[in-house]
């Protein structure tokens, strides 16, 4: 008789655990003696990120979308390490950041970058292109002695920027060639994990896609891994194998994308794609997600969506409805499904 091993299980790149992030301003002294005598209200605070757990593969593209002000961006930025989490942790290759060396911190920094929705806002006005590229790989010592010129070169190319204008400063170019610029500056270091925020938004359609084609071709030639962040569900729907559904600090559904498109399963998913512009034989109304986003001050009990809900019950307003598997691969957050 032969033991049947187990398949190994592969470790995500990078994984989110019961990640919430709330933004306040913390009391002075005064402002402690005056709240311990009632005669003032605590600060307001925002509740960006509400127990998230997200998993990432390597050499996986997972879109994260929601409506603006869902927490998004918030959840790209503590992913990138950029701002740490109010409770939970973020993993790199299986082990918590917060309980990583400063070597260990070192590598995982320089081998997650992120590229904002402003380009222009991203670089420094004062910095040439070469200067902007080259800074951090040769703080790092990335760079091979003598091969300053040709090491910028390769990156530039990578991005599809002419090497031959990287002595000029940014605001001689135009949105697309800027993102080109920071997309090279962050391959500079090398990277193993990119978060794209919006990094698309801001440009004209016809740029998007040009851009939306250099990531996935960099995805094949350097074996990259994306958080791709959005508002537009029909760019998820080109670049990424994976969709999350974020509403008000909470992934509310999750799937393969070919599963979200074919088969939403959330209520507020259904929503978000029956927003999405597409040509078809016959008539299709539009129809927009009723009611407003909720403060994050002052979010609403049970199941965030509820006020918005066409199938709202009692249960919603009380219970927060946990993430089940729907379908292989596919969780969803909501009472519907029980």
């Amino acid at each position: 008789m032969t033991d049947i091993q187990a398949p190994l299980i592969e470790t995500p790149l990078i994984e989110a655990r019961h990640v919430s992030r709330r933004f306040g301003s913390k009391p002075d002294l005064a402002e402690k003696i005056a709240l311990k005598l009632r005669i003032a209200k605590p600060s307001p605070i925002v509740h960006a990120l509400d127990d998230v757990s997200l998993t990432i593969r390597r050499g996986e593209v997972v879109g994260l979308v929601g409506e603006s002000g869902c927490g998004k961006s918030t959840l790209g930025r503590v992913i990138a390490g950029i701002i740490p989490p109010s409770d939970g942790e973020v993993a790199w290759n299986g082990v918590d950041r917060a309980k990583m060396t400063s070597s260990q911190q070192h590598i995982a920094g320089l081998a997650t970058q992120m590229i904002f929705q402003n380009p222009m806002a991203a670089l420094n006005p004062r910095m040439t292109v070469e200067e902007l590229v080259s800074e951090a790989p040769r703080t790092h010592g990335l760079i091979p002695k003598g091969q300053r010129a040709d090491y910028i070169d390769r990156y530039l190319t990578l991005a599809g920027f002419d090497p031959t204008m990287k002595s000029r400063y940014p605001h001689q170019f135009s949105g697309g060639q800027r993102q080109r610029v920071n997309i090279a500056r962050a391959l500079a270091v090398q990277p193993e994990f990119i978060v794209c925020d919006e990094s698309v938004a801001a440009l004209d359609v016809s740029i998007q896609a040009q851009v939306i084609n250099l990531f996935m071709d960099l995805r094949d030639r350097l074996g990259l891994t994306y958080l791709f962040v959005s508002h537009d569900l029909g760019v998820v729907e080109h670049i990424s194998d994976r969709v999350a559904i974020m509403y008000l600090g909470r992934i509310v559904e999750e799937a393969p994308v070919e599963e979200v498109f074919r088969r939403p399963n959330h209520p507020y998913t259904q929503a978000l794609l029956a927003e999405v512009p597409r040509i078809e034989p016959g008539k299709r109304r539009f129809k927009a997600v009723e009611g407003e986003l909720p403060s994050p001050l002052n979010p609403p009990n049970g199941c965030h969506f509820h006020p918005r809900c066409p199938f709202a019950m009692d249960r919603c307003r009380v219970e927060i409805p946990l993430k089940k598997e729907v379908g292989p691969g596919h969780f969803s957050a909501c009472h519907l499904n029980d």
